[in-house]
């Protein structure tokens, strides 16, 4: 069996490649398929730093799950096409999409890096007997207490443009605790929820790309670390909740469901906000002290607002890290002396009913008001610096910083015969003051599409943009610069990045997603510090493979 089409049967149905026609078993298939791809990296030497790693990496991953799953009951043969559409929940039903609100996004993907994700997949049941040794996890269960263990593993190649070529692996283990008080200890309406994640690899845009649309959600520096940890008690015929605790941002405000299946972090929380605010504000990996208060009359609208501490890592000083990771190295700094920071935002979602004669959708108001001192970006004191060394160039400070954003989920189309498959787009903005921020306007659309191919109902393909303009300010400093010291450099303009992702599942909570990514202007232009030329970072090409996997 050849490589090409060793990758046909899993496409076409993971349940075929449990056994070849030549009898092989999927050990020998995976074996096969790795001997076949390292032949096919020797010899296309442009993506040869890529391949390899993936190789070694990725593709292992996740193949070695299907040899797994060959030994379950999954490895049936499949139910007919009718038979499967009788049997699947519609997913309007699912009142708990990504963000917490109703799903009205049909191509909403079965996996998802972003911590906004409500995911429901699972390979329990296709471990069998071993899924849940001595019955220990459905003891629990009716106690009240749930767990669960999603590892993520990806390979990136840059093939060209950025900082440098190069390939990299990284990975991330999510553990999450969640204990329903109601049936543990009869305290009714109250849960507590906690995750921790195993960071490690290397990221492609910090070491290869050097753009801040980072390429991967999971992108973060090595470590173990706590996320959340939190309280929530709900009210009213559950119409009110409080939730404090350790809180991020990034779990409910300014998500699209369609958004989710894209591996770029812009398409979770968007890039303008994670720049802007300090140390990119509670958001992965970095989540901070925090209460938010949900209110739900029905389930058409939710009002929700956010209050954080300001600066999960705290401000950096003269003898600490600059990196945010790096000071707060573990999730456990506890921040509550800093500036706060408050989010809010209404969500009115539509076409919830069979009987309505529209397409189901969300439209999203929200903004965030930060309390902290930001300082200009462009200032009289900032120019005389550029002259003269004995100006401190320190300029003005003002106090306090915002930002709004407005987006809309749309369902586009669903199939006549299976309304589960169908396309979904979605479209945002946010804007902030140009005085204070390197960034003032950001955009990002996309297209996502669930069943698009024949006998592959799960799988999930999407294309979506994202534009981040550098503020008038910011390119006012660069020409001032080029001006005041009289030597050619770049001056930014804006950084955007286009991204083609296909999610195939392979089997309940598995998933492989190849993905395809070009950046432009990679940090809005800025000269390429590897070069002594001063030439801008060229336009990137990255090439990726993830693979997940959830128990």
């Amino acid at each position: 069996m050849t490589l090409t089409a060793w990758l046909g049967e899993v496409l076409r149905g993971a349940p075929r490649i449990v056994r070849t026609g030549d009898g092989r078993g999927p050990v020998a298939v995976l074996s096969h398929a790795w001997d076949k791809l390292d032949a096919w990296a020797r010899v296309r030497s442009p993506f040869r730093i890529f391949v390899l790693v993936q190789r070694a990496r990725c593709l292992l991953l996740s193949c070695s799950l299907l040899a797994l799953i060959g030994q379950s009951s999954w490895a049936q043969e499949p139910l007919s096409e009718a038979a499967r559409i009788a049997t699947e929940t519609p997913f309007l039903r699912n009142l708990r999409g990504a963000g917490g609100d109703p799903q009205t996004s049909v191509a909403q993907p079965d996996t998802s890096a972003k911590p906004s994700a409500n995911l429901t997949t699972s390979i329990l049941d296709l471990l069998g007997p071993y899924g849940d040794p001595g019955g220990f996890r459905s003891f629990l269960q009716q106690q009240g207490i749930s767990y669960s263990l999603t590892y993520i593993g990806e390979s990136f190649g840059n093939v060209s443009g950025g900082s440098r070529r190069g390939g990299v692996y990284e990975g991330r283990l999510d553990f999450q605790f969640d204990a329903d008080l109601d049936r543990l200890l009869g305290w009714h309406g109250a849960s507590i929820h906690s995750n921790l994640y195993q960071i490690h690899g290397t990221g492609i845009s910090r070491y290869f790309v050097n753009n801040f649309i980072t390429v991967s959600a999971i992108e973060a520096l090595p470590s173990s670390r706590l996320y959340e940890l939190w309280f929530e008690q709900r009210l009213f015929d559950d119409q009110l909740s409080i939730r404090f605790g350790q809180l991020a941002s990034d779990t409910e405000f300014a998500v699209s469901q369609t958004g989710t299946l894209f591996i770029n972090s812009t398409f979770g929380w968007p890039n303008i906000m994670a720049v802007i605010i300090p140390s990119g504000g509670p958001i992965y990996p970095l989540a901070t002290l925090g209460v938010r208060a949900k209110y739900v009359p029905n389930k058409n609208f939710s009002l929700q607002v956010g209050v954080f501490n300001g600066d999960p890592a705290g401000a950096a000083q003269a003898d600490n890290n600059p990196d945010p990771q790096r000071r707060n190295r573990t999730g456990t700094n506890f921040r509550t002396n800093d500036s706060a920071l408050v989010v809010a935002e209404a969500a009115y979602a539509y076409g919830l009913e069979a009987y309505d004669n529209l397409e189901p959708g969300t439209v999203t108001l929200g903004g965030w008001y930060h309390f902290g001192r930001f300082n200009s970006l462009r200032s009289d004191e900032e120019r005389r610096s550029l002259v003269d060394p004995a100006s401190t160039g320190i300029g003005r400070f003002y106090r306090g910083n915002n930002g709004i954003y407005a987006m809309i989920d749309q369902t586009v189309y669903r199939e006549p015969d299976d309304p589960n498959d169908g396309a979904s787009v979605f479209v945002r903005v946010s804007s902030s003051p140009t005085d204070r921020n390197l960034l003032d306007f950001y955009f990002d659309a996309g297209i996502g599409y669930k069943g698009l191919l024949p006998g592959r109902s799960d799988d999930t393909v999407g294309v979506a943009f994202a534009l981040s303009r550098i503020s008038q300010s910011a390119r006012g400093f660069d020409t001032d610069a080029i001006f005041l010291i009289g030597e050619s450099r770049p001056r930014r303009s804006s950084e955007a990045v286009l991204e083609a992702t296909y999610q195939a599942v392979l089997a309940p909570g598995i998933t492989l997603q190849p993905n395809f990514q070009y950046v432009f202007r990679p940090s809005g232009g800025v000269a390429n510090p590897r070069s002594s030329f001063g030439e801008r970072i060229e336009n990137a090409a990255v090439f990726g493979l993830r693979a997940t996997m959830r128990y």
